[in-house]
């Protein structure tokens, strides 16, 4: 790596420690990626010399790592890292977890919110590492199916509970700019495993809790 290339490293929360602006005007982050973000604003019809669009090559590069952050990230290790004994039997839910992230069949944004739940058995995990969990899996190119069943399975494979829950309520910019544009349009996706699935006063129980 040239010794004026500067990249951005992870940190124990799953963070870009670098912000996603240059430091300086010499600075590289990523010489790749950003000679081919040059390319694609060549593509276009833009002029990536002009002032506005001088560094934006680089700002990409530094978004889109982070966008993409959770194939760096282990699920497993997150939730491992905050297991604690507790005799606790009721359900467990948090709710209203924001996240961010693209569509795999466009690239483009999709966003909303998940609501996860689980009925510990003898374990629970910190609340805010299922928040990380979602992380882990919407920083990724993505389908809100496959993103819903991901967290689930994550959760009930590593957290030992009796049973996972997790909707997700998304909004999709491949919908709203483009194709039928309908921006109004709201999508829920349901993954349910062990007592929720097994169990039907249970998921309504959870579902109640969500309001529906």
């Amino acid at each position: 790596m040239p010794a004026n290339t500067k990249r951005s490293r992870l940190t124990t929360e799953g963070h870009y420690a670098d912000s996603f602006e240059p430091t300086n005007e010499q600075e590289v982050y990523d010489p790749r990626k950003e000679h081919l973000i040059h390319e694609m604003l060549t593509e276009i019809g833009e002029d990536p010399q002009r002032q506005g669009l001088k560094r934006t090559p680089l700002r990409v590069a530094k978004a889109f790592d982070f966008l993409t952050s959770g194939y760096a990230m282990s699920a497993e290790e997150i939730i491992k890292a905050a297991l604690f004994e507790e005799d606790v039997r009721e359900m467990v839910i948090v709710r209203d977890i924001e996240f961010y992230s693209l569509c795999e069949h466009h690239m483009l944004p999709f966003f909303g919110h998940a609501h996860v739940g689980y009925l510990p058995n003898g374990k629970v995990v910190g609340l805010s590492k299922i928040a990380r969990v979602v992380d882990v899996f919407a920083r990724r190119l993505q389908v809100q199916e496959r993103l819903t069943s991901q967290v689930a399975n994550a959760l009930m494979d590593h957290l030992g509970a009796h049973g996972v829950a997790v909707v997700v309520e998304a909004s999709h910019t491949c919908m709203m700019m483009r194709g039928v544009q309908k921006q109004n349009s709201t999508t829920v996706s349901s993954a349910m495993r062990g007592t929720f699935e097994s169990d039907a006063r249970t998921r309504a129980e959870f579902m109640g809790f969500l309001g529906r």
